[in-house]
Parts: structure tokens; C-alpha cells; sequence
């Protein structure tokens, strides 16, 4: 901390907080997970993001974000993909199939994998165009030239990590609480299509933002 201006870390904590906590892709992931395969599982997916979160920050604090955005027809066909992966994944879900699904208390559906749920965090995170911009743009007016660039860089990712982690868990419980309420108002093909329905906007979001 040390190696951080005060000044400038008192203005990025709050700023950063409030930007993860708005509802984004990474988020309404969090919260759909929250309600089909709970907290506790999800953070398997949370794993998953806050890798590729900073590995964004990361790259982004290099110069790389800037090269991808100039040259984007790889990127966008990743981005793509991915967004076709999670818009299957939520028709799935809406139709009380696959991993992600509820399934009935007779006939339990097969449970997604740690390696899948982190994967799909991973590739949310690396394939959110938004994400690179928000980086590039955000990051720069927080480092201070006069201060050695390493240390700052890795407090500030630590820090947005920190905070993202804190985000994603308020979803994912939210998610949670949600899936009680609708369990108990239309049972489990309400809470497939709920999440489902929340995991094709992601995906749309992705493919198409």
C-alpha cells in the first residue's frame, strides 16, 4: 500500500465497488448460478472470472486490451462463441435440462462439473468487450507516474479481485434467496426458466454487445 498513493486508492475503491455491483454479465451469471446450483458451487464459476478478470486488468494495464480492440475479428469471434455456449446453456436450463437445471426431487439432473462452471466464468470474463474498454479507460487515472508502476498495479488488481469477489457473492445470494421464493410460489420448472431466461440475456449480451 505503500507504494499506492492514499489520495488516489481513497477515490478507486469506491469507484470500483460501484462499478462491479452494477448489473453486468458477470453479475447476472453470478446471480443465475445463485439460483440453480447455489452459492456454495458457484463459487467454482467466481474462481473462473476473477481469473479472467485479471488477467484482463493485467493485460489491459499493458497495452494489450488496446491491440485486441484494433484488431478485432479474433476477439469477436471468441466473443461470439461464448455467447452461443451460454445461450444454449439457458435454453437448457429453461427447458429443466442439463447440468445447470434444478431437476425434480424423482429424477435429479447430473450436476455441472467445478472444471465447467469455472470455465464458464473464464470465458465470461475474457470475452466481455466491455470489460477490456472499462479497464483501459478506468485504470490509467488511478496509477501515479512517480510511484513504481509494478507494486501499484498489483494492489490495484488485488483490490478490484477483492471487490469483484465481494459483488458476485451478494448476486449469487440474492440468487439464492430468489430461488426459495420461487420454489416455493411455482416449483422447480419456474426456477429453470427464470435462470435460463437470465442465462440467454447473458449470452445474447455477450455475442451481441
Amino acid at each position: 500500500m505503500a507504494s499506492l498513493n492514499l489520495h488516489l486508492l481513497s477515490a478507486f475503491i469506491p469507484t470500483f465497488f460501484l462499478v462491479s455491483l452494477s448489473p453486468g454479465m458477470c453479475m447476472t451469471l453470478s446471480l443465475s448460478l445463485g439460483i440453480t446450483v447455489g452459492v456454495r458451487r458457484a463459487m467454482w464459476m467466481m474462481i473462473g472470472e476473477l481469473l479472467g478478470v485479471g488477467l484482463v486488468a493485467a493485460a489491459a494495464a499493458v497495452g494489450v486490451a488496446t491491440f485486441m480492440l484494433e484488431y478485432p475479428t479474433a476477439f469477436a469471434l471468441f466473443k461470439y462463441a461464448g455467447g452461443v455456449y451460454l445461450a444454449w446453456l439457458g435454453i437448457q436450463m429453461w427447458r429443466s435440462r442439463g447440468k445447470l437445471a434444478l431437476g425434480d426431487q424423482d429424477e435429479p439432473a447430473p450436476a455441472a462439473s467445478p472444471w465447467q462452471l469455472a470455465t464458464q466464468g473464464f470465458v465470461t470474463a475474457i470475452a466481455n468487450p466491455k470489460g477490456w474498454a472499462f479497464f483501459i479507460a478506468l485504470l490509467p487515472p488511478f496509477i501515479d507516474s512517480k510511484l513504481p508502476m509494478a507494486p501499484q498495479l498489483t494492489t490495484l488488481i488485488l483490490i478490484i479481485l477483492g471487490l469483484e469477489f465481494i459483488c458476485l457473492q451478494i448476486y449469487a445470494h440474492g440468487g439464492r434467496k430468489l430461488s426459495q421464493a420461487l420454489r416455493r410460489g411455482g416449483g422447480v420448472r419456474t426456477v429453470n426458466r427464470v435462470a435460463g431466461t437470465l442465462m440467454v440475456g447473458v449470452g445474447a449480451w455477450l455475442a451481441l454487445g
